[in-house]
């Protein structure tokens, strides 16, 4: 079954008719603050943060009325304006509130509210605090115009606002030339990825006519299967930009230079996830091609080992948990790419995720403000006693990444993983390799931060934060903890008319074969490999290694040295060459005739001397001259 091939929309009423308010709140918000400049100094914050709490509570409203409402009446079309109506086109801008949207309404806004709330601490000696919440609220009102929109040229206007508000919130503090750089690289690359997003959107004009998600759903099984694996290959591309998959995920760890407000908002909870939503609402488009499907899956089992992997070389405690969600959106991009079946398992981990990942980022964030910003792990050791909040708060979010048993990553992994080995054996063992490499990398982070003996550099002295910092953490623990089993066996039904997958009966918890193994290796990957090695001294400086993977992994797998060799540096050779061809060939052809136009002038001017005998010399010799070609002439 096709993704919303079959699925009625009903026009929108009532409270559904002000959906427009999700958007334009926190817009307005972003457009308040930079407008009003210093005025809003010493309110701007609380003002942001009222925004994106109003948003959220017009997404709860509204998640209510759907649950109210009969399966058919759930899906609700808003139609805000035409565009462009000519011919066969009719390019309409409007929103869908569906089952799926919903549920990144409610993330995005309700993660979002979090992290402003946690941002009022965080940044409150910063002197551009005001300007950082303006640009927290344009990324919110980017986000929801992204999955919220009802056709792929909507998507497209989100989905560039996105781009557009992480380099701002990336490169935030951009006195320091390594966050600029950051910045800078994170535009570039997700250009790349927008590339295919908009061949994809022009090839879909050109088949369909329109955009919208209902008119490009109900004409691919009109489609030949060539035409949805170029479709498809393109939307993959387009995703593995947004999200960092593997081969676009260069900038992903670079980003971390940005506030860690912002990696929690862009990297747990939003800007990474819309590659995944992209990929699930193009169900139908991967319906149809088993090799673009195919293709979405083998890139979310590289992504799940090349974050892994950097997991377990990386001593800086935010690029550890970069790239476990390399490797977590991995696991999602796996289970969209299995078809409807693994759909919803993927929404599932994403909304798992974004309550977990966001509440280890924010505990990284407490760590780095009671070390005076310090990110290197080497630097840290029993921090558990000296931040006891933090420390139980992130212990829940470790708990859940690595799939303990009723917490919530325990119940969206394993479904993904089953859902895997229903794929082929090769997925499967894959993905619970992947687990096992995940509890040691993370048990790893866990032993370097919280226990052994202190490492702190001298004059570092540990201090806990403010209560503003930590309720958001208490509060993304909680769902740490009960997220999985609340949306568990729930999501599935909820979002069965959406993927058109059946929903099969779930246990609280798994007693099957596969699930008992990776529970065994989670257990080995914490305990034998993780707790073991590094119960022993570390050292404060990273040792160097002359192992080739511990190497690759700290340096991010070569990504960059790739990037440079093949792409930045050819594409600087090239700039200068037709840089030079310009100035010496195009300007060289253009000032050598006018100065050789000059030259003769000049020479022509010392002709022009004002005495009459030259004037009388040059007839002369003038005459000589004609004489001598008529004589030759009649000679020959």
């Amino acid at each position: 079954m096709l993704l919303l091939e079959t699925m009625a929309t009903v026009p929108a009423t009532g409270l559904f008719s002000l959906a427009w308010l999700l958007i334009v709140i926190p817009l307005a918000g972003a457009a308040l603050l930079l407008v009003l400049g210093r005025f809003s100094d010493s309110w701007g914050h609380w003002l942001a943060t009222a925004c994106c709490l109003a948003s959220f509570t017009i997404g709860v409203l509204l998640f209510s009325s759907m649950l109210g409402a009969n399966e058919g009446q759930r899906a609700v079309t808003v139609h805000l304006y035409d565009w462009i109506s000519t011919g066969s086109w009719n390019l309409s801008f409007g929103m869908l509130i569906d089952q799926l949207s919903i549920l990144f309404v409610l993330l995005i806004t309700g993660v979002g509210s979090l992290i402003h709330i946690y941002s009022i601490g965080y940044m409150a000696h910063d002197e551009r605090r005001r300007r950082f919440f303006a640009y927290l609220n344009l990324f919110i009102a980017a986000m929801l115009t992204l999955v919220l929109a009802d056709s792929y040229l909507v998507l497209f206007l989100g989905w560039e606002g996105v781009g557009l508000a992480s380099y701002l919130l990336i490169s935030f503090w951009q006195h320091k030339p390594s966050a600029a750089a950051a910045g800078r690289k994170a535009f570039v690359v997700n250009r790349v990825g927008d590339l295919g997003m908009s061949m994809a959107i022009f090839t879909m004009l050109s088949l369909f006519g329109s955009t919208a998600f209902s008119e490009v759903n109900a004409g691919m099984p009109r489609a030949d299967v060539a035409t949805a694996t170029l479709l498809g290959f393109l939307l993959l591309l387009a995703a593995c930009g947004k999200s960092a998959q593997v081969p676009l995920q260069s900038w992903l760890l670079d980003a971390m230079e940005g506030p860690t407000p912002v990696s929690a908002l862009i990297h747990a909870a939003t800007m990474v996830t819309a590659g995944v939503y992209l990929v699930v609402r193009s169900q139908a488009i991967f319906t149809l091609s088993d090799e673009a499907a195919l293709a979405v899956a083998i890139v979310g089992l590289c992504s799940i080992f090349a974050g892994a992997w950097i997991g377990c070389a990386k001593d800086d405690i935010k690029k550890v948990l970069a790239g476990s969600t390399m490797s977590q959106i991995g696991y999602m991009m796996l289970a969209a790419g299995l078809g409807p079946a693994g759909v919803a398992f993927a929404i599932f981990h994403l909304l798992t995720h974004g309550m977990f990942k966001a509440n280890m980022f924010l505990g990284a964030g407490a760590v780095m403000h009671g070390m005076d910003d310090d990110t290197d792990m080497r630097h840290f050791g029993a921090l558990a006693k000296g931040m006891p909040w933090v420390f139980g708060t992130f212990a829940m979010g470790y708990l859940a990444i690595i799939g303990c048993p009723f917490f919530a990553g325990y119940y969206s992994k394993d479904h993904i993983i089953n859902a895997a080995f229903g794929k082929g054996q090769l997925f499967g063992w894959l993905a619970v390799a992947g687990a096992a490499i995940t509890a040691f990398y993370m048990t790893r982070l866990m032993m370097m931060t919280f226990f052994g003996p202190s490492r702190h550099l001298p004059g570092v002295h540990p201090h806990r934060p403010g209560p503003v910092m930590v309720l958001p953490l208490v509060v993304l623990a909680i769902g740490s903890v009960v997220g999985g089993l609340v949306l568990n066996g729930w999501i599935q039904g909820w979002l069965s008319d959406a993927v058109g997958a059946e929903v099969e009966p779930v246990h609280v918890i798994e007693t099957g074969a596969i699930a008992w193994i990776t529970l065994a290796v989670v257990v080995c990957g914490v305990g034998p490999l993780g707790v073991v090695l590094y119960r022993r001294p570390i050292a404060q400086r990273t040792p160097v290694s002359r192992n080739f993977f511990v190497n690759a992994g700290r340096n991010e797998l070569y990504a960059n040295s790739f990037n440079e060799a093949v792409f930045m540096r050819p594409g600087q050779r090239l700039c200068d060459g037709l840089e030079l061809t310009d100035r010496y060939v195009v300007d060289g052809a253009v000032t050598g005739s006018a100065a050789a136009a000059k030259g003769a002038s000049g020479v022509l001017r010392l002709l022009e001397n004002g005495y009459v005998r030259s004037y009388g010399a040059l007839m002369t010799f003038g005459a000589v001259i004609i004489g001598v070609v008529m004589i030759l002439g009649r000679l020959a």
